[in-house]
């Protein structure tokens, strides 16, 4: 039976590295310091996520409806998965497109007023 890897130690919490590696039909074995991805660090909900969000290839009205979420909490899981592959979600969250607005106004995510406001913040449609 195999088990998924872990990435942090469950003594003291820190990052665990791999130093073996073994091949299940011919039993070679290398050693070394292997680092694990970046990928490993998120959960199994988020690696949930992620792919469905890359099985609906990116887009969010078609993820929002396969997981039944709103946009603004499918935004939310992307910015935490940015975040946890160690990348500055932070002007992402800042960065949105008049279409990203408009299309959460036709949605009833945001009332007219805040679209007003939030496309103050717009670089003529383009992501600041």
């Amino acid at each position: 039976m195999s088990y998924p890897v872990i990435n942090t130690c469950p003594i003291c919490h820190h990052t665990l590295h791999v130093k073996k590696l073994e091949c299940s039909h011919c039993h070679t074995t290398i050693e070394n310091d292997f680092t694990l991805s970046r990928f490993s660090a998120l959960s199994d909900e988020q690696m949930q996520f992620v792919e469905v969000f890359l099985l609906k290839r990116g887009n969010i009205k078609e993820v929002e409806k396969a997981l039944g979420i709103s946009y603004p909490t499918v935004r939310s899981k992307l910015n935490d998965i940015i975040d946890r592959l160690g990348h500055d979600s932070q002007s992402e969250k800042q960065a949105e497109t008049a279409s990203d607005i408009m299309t959460m106004l036709e949605n009833d995510k945001i009332s007219p007023g805040e679209a007003v406001e939030r496309l103050k913040h717009t670089d003529g449609g383009n992501k600041i």
